[in-house]
């Protein structure tokens, strides 16, 4: 098992960024590695509750993850558990911790995706993470902050 831990700033309020995180309409405007659209976004924001996110990829493909909010502290953490649809990329159960804390530029926001199964998955993840805490950033850089 492995994991990769990612750091962006984001120039919005903690509390922003984190419905951002954890909201269906949140989750719809950055989720997705590349500038393909989420086609399914739910979300139950509650511990114990479920969240599932569809996109399709510029080459067309399509991925789905779904899971559960196992802890939730607003607006500084939130943890899920995260699975593949069909299992493909990553054959079992993965978790992902993200923690919001406030700056003076907005929020430092850290992912940590952890019991990922081998380098390859890791690899493959945070290309993925990467390019979606891009789109992330960019929405709240075009002043979406409020």
């Amino acid at each position: 098992m492995t994991s990769l831990t990612l750091v962006r700033r984001i120039k919005a309020r903690p509390q922003v960024v984190f419905d951002a995180v954890t909201t269906a309409e949140g989750i719809a405007h950055w989720w997705g590695p590349d500038a393909g659209p989420v086609l399914l976004s739910e979300s139950d924001p509650r511990v114990g509750g479920r969240y599932r996110v569809r996109f399709r990829m510029l080459d067309s493909t399509e991925h789905e993850s779904s899971g559960e909010f196992l802890e939730i502290m607003r607006p500084e953490r939130v943890v899920l558990s995260w699975r593949w649809k069909g299992g493909l990329e990553d054959p079992g159960e993965s978790r992902i911790e993200i923690t919001l804390r406030a700056v003076p530029e907005g929020t430092e926001l850290t992912l940590t995706h952890s019991r990922l199964h081998g380098e390859e998955t890791r690899h493959s993840h945070e290309e993925g993470w990467t390019g979606s805490l891009d789109k992330l950033e960019a929405h709240f850089a075009g002043g979406a902050s409020e």
